[in-house]
């Protein structure tokens, strides 16, 4: 069921998503409904009659999108429903899903069919290429993985101790240290992290954790305050 977060955006959860190691991880997906009236479906959860009903309450489906290389799990079945929609994909996740017909390859800069609601920037890493979105209207920026906040309680045994090890369960909103260690160009990240952090962000969507409402960008912030040591 979609929930009502902010202006033309909208939030639904999905079904856990059992990775590596037997490790399952909560989902979120983002609806955004652009200028157009067309929606923008960021990072995509499985497909149920109950959410397609919903989203079709809102608009029609125009842009489905892969934010990195590890979010396109159910792209496939949301582009078999909406046939007509078109496939966004992270640099990385085309030669990753031949089997799918992408449409563009997403950047740093918002193509012309979002670019009056959403501004973007793509952060690489060698575990993931992740683009990261700011919707102005409900001044929300979305992050798929590069930051997670899990319930500690989520895993048992050696798994919830790699997964405090990795700040998968840290108190708050958190990078990774696999996702840390994975950016090959430090310099390079800041700098983006400090174009994202000059949008006037407001609140905070992660696909992997619980949203942060009006405290966004000093969470952000935190998040990231490990590239400056």
């Amino acid at each position: 069921m979609l929930e009502h977060f902010g202006t033309n955006i909208w939030l639904a959860s999905g079904e856990a998503l059992v990775a590596a190691l037997g490790f399952d991880y909560p989902t979120r997906m983002g609806a955004i409904r652009l200028d157009s009236g067309e929606l923008f479906i960021w990072s995509p959860v499985a497909l149920t009659a109950e959410l397609r009903a919903s989203v079709d309450k809102l608009g029609p489906v125009k842009h489905l999108v892969a934010p990195n290389t590890l979010h396109h799990t159910y792209i496939g079945d949301w582009k078999r429903a909406y046939p007509e929609a078109q496939l966004h994909a992270a640099p990385g996740l085309i030669a990753k899903r031949q089997d799918l017909a992408f449409d563009t390859e997403l950047g740093n800069v918002s193509p012309v069919q979002w670019a009056r609601d959403l501004d973007q920037a793509l952060l690489t890493g060698r575990l993931t290429n992740e683009v990261v979105f700011f919707h102005k209207a409900s001044g929300t920026v979305l992050f798929a993985d590069l930051i997670q906040q899990i319930a500690p309680d989520r895993y048992s045994g050696w798994r919830r101790l790699v997964a405090k090890l990795d700040l998968m369960t840290a108190p708050e909103p958190s990078v990774p240290r696999k996702f840390r260690l994975a950016f090959a160009d430090r310099s390079a990240t800041r700098r983006t992290v400090e174009r994202i952090l000059a949008w006037p962000i407001e609140n905070l969507v992660i696909a992997h954790g619980k949203p942060v409402r009006d405290t966004g960008k000093a969470a952000v912030t935190r998040a990231f305050n490990w590239l400056n040591a």
